[in-house]
Formats: C-alpha cells, structure tokens, sequence
C-alpha cells in the first residue's frame, strides 16, 4: 500500500479528528443532550469518515489504474479521473 504510506500523516490527522469528533458524541451522550446535538456530530463524524474512505479510493485509483507517464489525454487516466468524480459525488 505505497499510496497509503506517501499520505500516512495526512490520513492519521483526519483519524485524529475523526477519533474526537467520536468521543464529542459520546460526551454528547453522557450528558444527556439533546438528540438534534447527538445527530448533528453523528452526522459529521459520518462526513468524515465518508471523506476518509473517499480519499483512500482515490490514491488507490490514481496508484494502479493509471500510468504516471500517461498523457492527460490517455483514456485510461480519463476513465480515473472520471471515476474519481463519481466517488466525490457519492461519498463527499
């Protein structure tokens, strides 16, 4: 996993942010607030996540589906690149 290794510290600080925005929710939770709060964080914790997992698609897609040497043109660089806009619409 090359690709995960050149963004380690980019992706441990979005699991670092994740990590507290999970233990604001269950702040939440211990003290008994009120639900539209708890589903506030729970819903961008879930943002977060989603952006994670996206992102990591993403270098996996550009990682092995594309040749560095390809031209911009290339239809298989094309093919990733429009892949990769999909996934920001359905995961971001």
């Amino acid at each position: 996993m090359g690709h995960v290794a050149r963004e380690k510290q980019k992706l441990l600080n979005r699991i670092k942010r994740m990590r507290g925005q999970l233990e604001a929710i269950e702040r939440a939770i211990e003290a008994d607030a009120d639900c539209s709060r708890v589903l506030q964080q729970a819903t961008a914790a879930r943002g977060a996540l989603d952006g994670f997992i996206a992102e990591v698609i993403e270098d996996h897609i550009r990682d092995t589906m594309v040749d560095p040497a390809a031209a911009p043109g290339d239809p298989r660089r094309m093919a990733a690149e429009e892949l990769v806009a999909i996934l920001h619409t359905y995961l971001t």
